[in-house]
Parts: structure tokens; C-alpha cells; sequence
């Protein structure tokens, strides 16, 4: 596509250079340019763009775009510079041009929430496949089609760069995907990587406490999750949440409310709870179903019928959508089983807030045959107020705790520790080891049979920041270490 085609509906001012050069693809990053690229000024974190044009240029850049108009008489390049109001909107609608909106070719669902928005995508994910529909999901945990891991090149986040995202959405759409399940972060919201993508169903699940230094406060972390309904054509909302109550209430838009309580168009009633299995009524205006949910837990419930009642607003028949739910399972990192033979249970989950690790941890209280121990941290260089509500809700149901580390970045992890356990009780007992694969393996070898063991905050993922050294680590990895060698040392 022309630098013109692309430019022209979207105000701007150019300075030198052509518009007639053919436009390949946008990149932020300098090191990653290639022969056509448009390359995008932003200002980070750490760094300023501006720094990378020539680096830019030389890597095959055939246009600079930037957001400070000053700069167009001061840069003096061979290439056009093109100025724009906002450089992450213009990545936004760039990013899903070049790749002729992808999005509209397919129907979205995009689901927000401090918690369940890996889960909940997986569900609706799930549902749907079970429906004979080809389905993508994208977030925290990678990128699927139809349950199948997709190994594609990009860089990992909740919400994807545009420049990733509509690349990846053209892939699934050659592929006949029908239907895009994706999560919506609230920094992926307010850096607009969402802005063109056609979003049919926004999902509300929840809001507590989370990412505040991220975004300044928490009335802007509020504000970046609201973004979701003026995106979406249509809501589905927590009726028992009220943050989301309130999103409904000032959406001039169809909505559709779900949840466990009263005065909602979905609810989910619970009739009996097994070891594993919860049996519930669904009471809805498109009819009644007792079915069986194959989960016990009230938020694992809370997720369930949040995709429910997105599937159904979909147009599909709850009939069908209670027999799907039948075969759900869980994905990586949430609530999951490790297998063992020493009689102890082991769970890994991604909880890293107050109310995701309550209700992991009421949930567990409810099978626990005799101790429960939680290994967990917390994440350095940030939502330092939770740390301490943390260690109060890990304190109320864990008969030992061993403080580890969970990405402590610039901080000292015995000061993030020392600001958890001040939230203990006074009798609470625990133990600090940091190395977390040493705390792991400590935790199993102490482990008595009949012992319940938690390892919370890293779920499924694979590295660790200590410093500004990214390592690699696995909770899941460091498990099975730790079993082999204890019971190398049982023989």
C-alpha cells in the first residue's frame, strides 16, 4: 500500500520526502525495522523514540511518524516525517489498514477484568469449538486456534501491539476462523491497541485494586477499563460487581447482565457442590437448564456463567451451551494439578491480587485433608498496597506460608516479603527462603501426606525479573525437579 493510501483519511501533516513509497508494515522498536516499514516515534518508559531515527532509516525505514508537531521543522531527513495527534492511535488504525481490517471480517469478543480474563477467554473459547465453530483466543497465556497452540513470533503481552494483533488476526481469518476471543488489559485499553478492532461483545468481570502505578491512580485504572464499552457494539456485565453495574448503567447500549445474586438477566444457581463437580440451575429469558459445572469454587462459578451468558448473546442456544460447559477445562497456570506419589495435593495458579488468591485459596479450603501451604510473593516496582492485604488473606487460611520472590525487579525482595507479612496473624507460620525453586522444593519435602500445596502468582509463566535481568523460570518445571529428587531420596 502507498504511504498516500494510508495517510489519507487520517489527519496528519507531512514534511519531504515521497508519499508515493510503498508502506510494508509500522514498527516502534529500531532494531526491528525492515526494508518498508513506517517507523513510529513514542516516548517509553525509559526512552524516546526520536533517539532511534537514524537507526530507523538505515534499517530500511521509509517514513518517520511523530506525535510533537515542533519536530517537524527540526528533523531534517531524506524520508517523509509525518506528524499525527497521537502516535498510538494512528499504530492502531495503521496497524489493521495495511492488513484490511481483519476484524470485520469476524465477530470479536474482548473480555476486561483484574481477574478471570485468561479463564474466562479460554471458556468462551472452549464453547464455541464445542459448537463447531472455529475460534481464536488471544492473551496472557499465547495464542490458540481451536485449542491448538500457535507458535507465532511476536512479542508477549495480555493485549497485543496492534502491528502483532492484525497480523495475526488476517493469519486466523485465511484459516476460516469465525470468531476472535480476546483479553482487553487496562494498559492495552489505554494505549488504544484495541481502537480498530470491531468489537461485537465487551465482557465486564470485575474491578479491584490492581496496576495502579501503571496508570497513575485508580480512578484512571478505572477510567482505561471503561474504554471497553465505548469500543464494543454491545456489553455483557457482572451483576454483582459494582463497578460494573455502574459501566452499564452509563452505556447507552444493549447489555446483557450475569452472576450469582439477584437482578440479572443470567444467573447461576448453585444446587449441590461435589469434590470436583458443582451442579447449578441457569435461570435466564431464553429458558432454565440444570447442568453440571465441572469445577467447585464461586469465582470458578462467577467465570462460568460470565462466558455463558457471551456465547449466548452470541445467538446461540443455552441448550447447546450447558452441554458444552460440561467439558471445560481450565488453562495453564490456573488452578492446576500436578500429579505426584506422595500423597500430597499440588496446585499452581497465576492469583497475584487480594481477591484472585482469596478465592483460589476458599476454593482449596474447601478439599483440604489436613494443612494447607502457600508458597507466594509479590511483584517489585509496583501495587505495593496489596502486599500487605495479600499476606492478611494468605494468613487466614494457610497453616504454613513460605515468602519467595515473584519478579522483584528493582526491589528488595526481603522488604516486599517483610510488607506482606505484616499482614499476618500473630501466630501465622512461615518461613522466607527467595530462591523460589528452593521454597518450592522445601515446601514439597516438608509436606506431610494429606498436605494441600498452593503455589501462587507465576501460573504458567516462565521467567522471572530479578533486577533488570529477565531469567528463565518455571513454577511447573521447578515442581517436577522438586518431585523427582524427593523421591530419588525416598528409594
Amino acid at each position: 500500500m502507498q504511504l498516500a493510501e494510508l495517510l489519507k483519511e487520517w489527519p496528519c501533516t507531512v514534511k519531504g520526502g515521497s508519499i508515493r513509497v510503498e508502506v510494508t508494515g509500522i514498527e516502534d522498536y529500531a532494531q526491528g525495522v525492515k526494508d518498508g516499514d513506517l517507523f513510529i516515534v513514542r516516548k517509553g518508559r525509559k526512552s524516546d523514540g526520536l533517539k532511534y531515527v537514524d537507526m530507523a532509516i538505515k534499517n530500511g525505514a521509509i517514513g518517520i511518524v511523530i506525535e510533537d508537531e515542533k519536530q517537524l521543522d527540526s528533523l531534517k531527513l531524506t524520508v517523509p516525517v509525518i506528524w499525527v495527534p497521537n502516535v498510538l492511535k494512528f499504530m492502531s488504525y495503521s496497524a489493521a489498514k495495511l492488513n484490511q481490517f481483519p476484524a470485520d471480517a469476524m465477530q470479536v469478543i474482548a473480555i476486561t477484568g483484574t481477574n478471570g480474563k485468561t479463564t474466562v477467554s479460554h471458556f468462551i473459547g472452549q464453547i464455541l469449538h464445542a459448537l463447531h465453530k472455529n475460534v481464536i483466543v488471544i492473551g496472557t497465556n499465547g495464542i490458540y486456534i481451536n485449542g491448538v497452540e500457535v507458535n507465532i513470533d511476536y512479542e508477549h503481552l495480555t493485549t497485543l501491539q496492534p502491528k502483532h494483533l492484525h497480523k495475526i488476526l488476517k493469519i486466523a481469518v485465511s484459516r476460516g476462523v469465525e470468531y476472535v476471543v480476546l483479553e482487553a488489559s487496562s494498559m492495552g485499553l489505554a494505549k488504544h491497541r484495541l481502537d480498530d478492532c470491531s468489537i461485537d461483545i465487551g465482557v465486564f468481570l470485575n474491578l479491584a485494586e490492581d496496576h495502579i502505578e501503571d496508570h497513575g491512580s485508580y480512578d484512571k485504572y478505572k477510567a482505561a477499563k471503561q474504554l471497553l464499552a465505548t469500543l464494543s457494539d454491545q456489553l455483557v456485565l457482572n451483576g454483582d460487581d459494582s463497578f460494573c453495574r455502574t459501566v452499564g448503567l452509563q452505556a447507552k447500549k444493549k447489555k446483557a447482565y450475569f452472576g450469582l445474586g439477584n437482578r440479572v438477566d443470567y444467573q447461576l444457581q448453585l444446587l449441590a457442590e461435589g469434590l470436583t463437580t458443582s451442579t447449578c440451575c441457569l435461570q435466564s429469558n431464553k429458558g432454565q437448564k440444570v447442568f453440571a459445572v465441572p469445577f467447585v469454587g464461586e469465582h470458578h462459578l462467577q467465570n462460568t456463567i460470565a462466558a455463558i451468558t457471551a456465547v449466548s448473546e452470541l445467538g446461540f442456544s443455552i441448550e447447546d451451551i450447558c452441554e458444552a460447559v460440561n467439558k471445560l477445562t481450565l488453562p495453564d497456570g490456573r488452578l492446576e494439578v500436578i500429579e505426584n506419589n506422595l500423597d500430597i495435593d499440588i496446585y499452581i495458579d497465576y492469583a497475584h491480587t487480594e481477591a484472585a488468591l482469596r478465592a483460589v485459596l476458599q476454593t482449596l479450603n474447601k478439599t483440604v485433608k489436613r494443612n494447607l501451604v502457600v508458597i507466594f510473593s509479590c511483584g517489585g516496582d509496583r501495587d505495593k498496597h496489596k502486599r500487605i492485604k495479600m499476606g492478611a488473606v494468605a494468613s487466614k487460611y494457610a497453616d504454613m506460608i513460605y515468602l519467595t520472590t515473584d519478579n522483584p525487579r528493582s526491589e528488595d525482595p526481603e522488604l516486599i516479603n517483610a510488607q506482606i507479612a505484616a499482614g499476618f496473624s500473630p501466630k501465622q507460620q512461615y518461613e522466607m527462603i527467595l530462591d523460589r525453586g528452593e521454597a518450592i522444593e522445601t515446601a514439597i519435602r516438608k509436606a506431610k501426606k494429606g498436605d494441600t500445596i498452593l503455589i501462587a502468582g507465576k501460573g504458567h509463566e516462565t521467567t522471572q525479573t530479578i533486577g533488570s535481568v529477565e531469567i528463565n523460570f518455571s513454577d511447573y518445571e521447578s515442581v517436577k525437579l522438586a518431585l523427582d529428587k524427593v523421591s530419588r531420596d525416598l528409594v
